[in-house]
């Protein structure tokens, strides 16, 4: 009799529908960074002042990920996520809307609070769908959604943008934040059973774990360094480079493609050992950004290390955030996987306004990457220590064994 190899489970549709809603949020989150120039013009406010915009949409997310995922604890997961799109679609609106800075600034900050809960609750729902082998895979497919607006969403928004003013650029992204709510609210499973509510002090014990905490600070440190250098690439390739501004959008087609390479590599190694994933794909990270300060003044070199701080930095996502969810198994999963995407953004935030000191106090734009590069660092370091103290553990729990036998 012919032995047979079972196959292996087919992605769950809804996996993919999670994905269109990343979509329009990353949209929405990084598209900005294409219209710097036009905004600030618009609005007659700086260029750093303008960057100030992506670091009060990343604060927003931090302020607004545990606040939404608390108020919609009790919600079933499938309606929370449909809620979290209609605030996200109404901001957007807002956004286009905006006659000045100051509105502007509150209707980014309002879209931004849907981010980190979106996230936060769709990655348990994301790795609730899939085996055990596959949950990192299954975080990676969700963030697919980021990678392909990037890809895709960025570089059309910035070319609306030069082509048709900023607002168009909000007005598309707000019809993209409709078209994902009705395709969430199709294809998303409905919840298998009622939420046992979970009280809040026992979900904070959760995010108090040392090992957890280490988790969200190495997040914060390893995307403060992406976001010192990707918030201004916009001037980075116009004022060093000597790019075009019409060249912009397409070089970052080649950051998004380098998005999706380091998306799906990332899933793939933290499926099959996690820790090498997660101190592998932070020094990966550390070197592509001290290499590229080497690269800004040629343009070919320039393209090429783009494409691949896209992969580097990707490549730590599903790491990072399975990382956090193992640390935080049991009560409160959700508080703590929207705490860490809340830690992402904290890094966004950290890194647009270090890098705007850098070029308004510091050492100038050409500097940004290579100190961009020391950040990351610090936060592979934090990793590092967090895996010694793992190994330090399971040395104490051994030798607690090897000392009471009986009472094992």
């Amino acid at each position: 009799m012919a032995s047979t190899v079972p196959a292996k489970p087919r992605i769950p549709i809804g996996l993919y529908s999670l994905t269109a809603g990343a979509f329009g949020i990353g949209t929405t989150e990084f598209v900005i960074m294409g219209l710097l120039l036009q905004v600030a013009a618009d609005l007659h406010v700086s260029i750093t002042a303008a960057g100030l915009l992506i670091s009060g949409y990343a604060l927003g997310v931090f302020v607004g990920a545990p606040l939404l995922t608390m108020a919609t604890s009790r919600m079933p997961r499938k309606a929370a996520l449909v809620a979290l799109m209609v605030i996200f679609t109404i901001g957007n609106l807002a956004c286009a809307l905006a006659p000045s800075y100051g509105l502007l600034m509150v209707a980014r900050v309002i879209t931004s609070l849907a981010h980190g809960t979106f996230f936060g609750v769709g990655a348990v729902v994301a790795t609730g769908m899939v085996p055990a082998d596959r949950k990192a895979s299954a975080i990676s497919i969700m963030f697919t959604g980021l990678t392909v607006a990037t890809l895709l969403g960025v570089p059309a928004g910035a070319w609306l943008g030069l082509h048709y003013g900023w607002r168009a650029t909000f007005w598309a992204v707000a019809a993209i934040g409709l078209v994902a709510t009705l395709i969430i609210a199709t294809l998303v499973p409905a919840d298998a059973g009622k939420r046992e509510p979970i009280a809040f002090a026992e979900e904070l014990k959760v995010i108090a774990r040392p090992q957890v905490l280490l988790g969200l600070l190495m997040t914060v440190l390893g995307y403060a360094g992406v976001f010192a250098v990707f918030t201004y690439i916009q001037p980075i390739l116009t004022q060093l480079s000597g790019f075009a501004e019409s060249a912009v959008s397409p070089i970052l087609l080649v950051f998004g493609v380098g998005l999706i390479v380091g998306n799906l590599l990332g899933g793939r190694l933290a499926d099959r050992r996690l820790v090498p994933a997660l101190l592998g794909t932070l020094m990966a990270l550390v070197l592509v950004l001290g290499a590229m300060s080497f690269a800004l003044h040629s343009k070919v070199a320039v393209i090429a290390f783009t494409g691949l701080l896209g992969v580097a930095a990707f490549a730590t996502v599903s790491p990072l955030q399975l990382r956090v969810l193992q640390k935080a198994e049991g009560a409160g999963q959700s508080l703590a996987s929207s705490f860490n995407i809340a830690a992402f953004n904290l890094g966004n935030a950290i890194g647009a306004w270090l890098g705007g000191a850098v070029i308004d106090r510091g050492p100038g734009l050409g500097a940004v990457t290579w100190v961009a590069a020391l950040v990351t660092l610090s936060g592979w370091l934090v990793a590092w220590w967090s895996v010694r103290l793992d190994g330090s553990r399971r040395t104490t729990v051994a030798a607690t064994a090897a000392c009471m036998p009986g009472q094992l």
